[in-house]
């Protein structure tokens, strides 16, 4: 290939193509992550992918994009802001009859529209050029895509091990797209986490189990995305009503007052997902559930694991007929979420002994009061 005799110049247009097609930021790195494999493998060794067999099946080949697509020189990381306008992070989860949704997940899915715009940026780049072999990357193949976006200088990696930008906080995708340019690369910026470690306190599960590192077995986003089978008895009252995801440590974190929202249509929240009563939504048959998700990323789960996961947050919920009686209609339906609806039906079982006997001293007090006045005793 013969290159453009600017590469400097063309690497200010690739930033400006990516800008304009609705990239906040473009950074450019090479492809040498041999300082993450000792990482990765000792995060593989201890299991804490948990059953995300892929990330051992492919090994070290995660920490070489070279290898992906032969020829590669450099990496084109991008970041997309996907905060919505009121997000209502309290308010839902403050509400225990509500379903929370991680906030990425309550518009169209990421990887579509960030891999339709990487490939216009690499069509972008081809055309410029006349010769070039690339490949877009969203969570689609074996990349490290947050030690390569902290290369390329789109932030620093937080102990909850997402990446942090100063102007922008988290709240943002990322994407990668290979090339096989000597582009020059951007400088990495300096980890400014300090002492603080309010991801790894607030965490509800106690995932971050040491700065950088994340147990994936213990975290909210594993558990009711990743995980196929059974959630862990003792992780389900820590879940709460969170139904597909976890923002905890995103929220806390002091960096995310710098957060930035989202002009992009795609992301728009569904409102039928935004701020849901859990009652409603395990209602849902699967006609339903793959209507109402349809292009969001929430869809790949399947019907059967959110059920699962909103039976564990009506178990979760305060007492309340209404709450059993929806989760015995759906009795018999799958050993898995049968499973999940005892579990559930006797959590609100407990509640309401819990609740009987909180209100017998009142009951009492009103009893003496009635006897005094000379009342019928079921007054």
């Amino acid at each position: 290939m013969s290159y453009p005799l600017d590469l400097e110049q063309l690497a200010l247009h690739i930033k400006q193509w990516g800008r304009d097609l609705g990239f906040q930021q473009v950074g450019i790195c090479d492809t040498d992550l041999r300082a993450e494999e000792p990482k990765l493998q000792a995060w593989l060794e201890k299991q804490y992918h948990g059953e995300m067999d892929w990330m051992a099946r492919h090994g070290m080949m995660r920490a070489r994009p070279h290898e992906l697509l032969p020829g590669t020189l450099r990496v084109i990381s991008v970041r997309m802001n996907y905060l919505p306008a009121k997000a209502a992070f309290a308010s839902t989860l403050k509400n225990p009859q509500l379903g929370y949704v991680s906030r990425y997940a309550l518009g169209r899915d990421y990887h579509k529209v960030l891999r339709n715009r990487l490939k216009k940026l690499g069509e972008m780049i081809q055309a410029h050029c006349g010769e070039l072999n690339f490949r877009p990357f969203v969570d689609s193949a074996p990349v490290l895509e947050r030690p390569l976006a902290a290369k390329a200088g789109l932030g620093w990696t937080g102990k909850h091990s997402l990446i942090l930008n100063r102007e922008a906080g988290s709240w943002f995708f990322l994407g990668e797209l290979l090339i096989d340019l000597p582009l020059p690369v951007d400088l990495p910026q300096q980890e400014q986490c300090g002492r603080c470690v309010a991801c790894m306190t607030i965490c509800p599960t106690g995932a971050i189990v040491e700065p950088y590192v994340v147990d994936a077995r213990r975290c909210i986003s594993y558990l009711t995305i990743e995980l196929e089978g059974a959630i862990p008895e003792a992780l389900r009252p820590l879940i709460g009503n969170r139904i597909y995801g976890c923002d905890d440590c995103q929220l806390i974190c002091p960096w995310n007052r710098y957060g930035q929202l989202t002009d992009e249509p795609d992301f728009s929240p569904r409102a039928v997902l935004h701020a849901p009563q859990l009652i409603d939504l395990f209602q849902w048959d699967e006609a339903k559930f793959l209507r109402v998700t349809e292009g969001s990323a929430i869809r790949r789960i399947g019907h059967l694991r959110w059920l699962r996961n909103v039976a564990v947050a009506l178990g979760n919920a305060p007492w309340s007929e209404d709450n059993v009686a929806a989760l015995t209609l759906r009795r018999g339906e799958h050993p898995l979420l049968d499973e999940h609806i005892d579990w559930a039906i006797a959590q609100q079982l407990q509640k309401r002994a819990a609740q009987a006997i909180e209100v017998q001293p009142a009951q009492k007090q009103r009893l003496v009061r009635a006897v005094e006045k000379g009342l019928p005793r079921d007054a």
